[in-house]
């Protein structure tokens, strides 16, 4: 069903379930691209290994050919924020790399990522990495049927600001996603709550913060693909694609569902059974 005037697309029960199995394919590969993380391997190495991954599970790349990317990731490091061309880059000690994926299963699409120290890495960077992901789980908490998407937005800018002074991204944000990789409605990483769209069954939204340790501006490199900051200070991107039930959050690609890190929130997790 599509929410006509703004072109929201809202799940069936079922393909909630198929969106899960896409999710699963994007937590497992990133999981195992955790685990490849090292110095001495090139971003284009970790592109193998994930699309093998991807392929292996019976799914298909989301990024592979999207828009003319050439890879089955993005692979961002240091002072790249996101859409990283993965290549011949050759990972350093201290180095800091953000990995965004995605998956389709049966026509639905899963995406999410994660920022991954290389090494022995500089305490601010895994700072940096934290904060990040911290706020991504602070906007999960925060979301409740009924309730406006910007609910998720203040809550992951609240923690940034209560823990830092990063710089939080402002020209990317999450996205609506299902049928397609991207979809309205976007999700801000900022602005105050009770705005934007109804929170309701069936929406799924991938959500994204994206911050960097010194100023938020950007710009794109002449590949036309990767955005890095302007004063060359380190980026970190944390991502997941999660829906609503009426039991809580349930984070799609997560390996759990999101049950242990909404526990700590004090949050139900809302995944559905077969």
């Amino acid at each position: 069903m599509i929410f006509r005037d703004r072109g929201i697309e809202i799940k069936t029960r079922e393909q909630i379930i198929s969106m899960r199995a896409a999710g699963l394919v994007v937590g497992r590969t990133l999981e195992l691209l955790r685990g490849e993380v090292r110095p001495g391997i090139s971003t284009g190495e970790l592109d193998k290994i994930a699309e093998d991954s991807i392929r292996s599970a019976g799914a298909s790349p989301s990024f592979k050919g999207y828009h003319g990317f050439t890879g089955s990731i993005c692979a961002s490091v240091n002072e790249e924020i996101v859409h990283g061309i993965p290549g011949d880059r050759v990972l350093q000690e201290g180095d800091l790399i953000s990995i965004d994926c995605g998956a389709i299963v049966d026509g639905w699409h899963g995406d999410a990522a994660i920022t991954v120290p290389v090494g022995a890495v500089d305490p601010a960077l895994l700072d940096l990495a934290r904060v990040c992901e911290e706020s991504m789980w602070r906007g999960f908490a925060a979301a409740k049927l009924g309730g406006r998407l910007t609910d998720i937005s203040a809550a992951v800018e609240q923690h940034v600001r209560a823990q830092s002074n990063y710089g939080i991204v402002t020209d990317f944000v999450g996205h609506g996603i299902g049928s397609a990789m991207h979809q309205p409605p976007n999700v801000p990483n900022y602005g105050k709550p009770g705005r934007g769209p109804k929170l309701v069954e069936g929406l799924a939204l991938a959500v994204e913060p994206m911050l960097t340790l010194g100023k938020q501006d950007n710009h794109t490199l002449d590949d036309d693909w990767t955005v890095v900051t302007d004063d060359g200070q380190a980026s970190a991107h944390t991502e997941h694609t999660f829906t609503l039930t009426p039991q809580g959050p349930w984070i799609l690609t997560a390996l759990d569902g999101g049950e242990a890190k909404l526990a700590e929130l004090g949050v139900s997790c809302g995944a559905l059974t077969d």
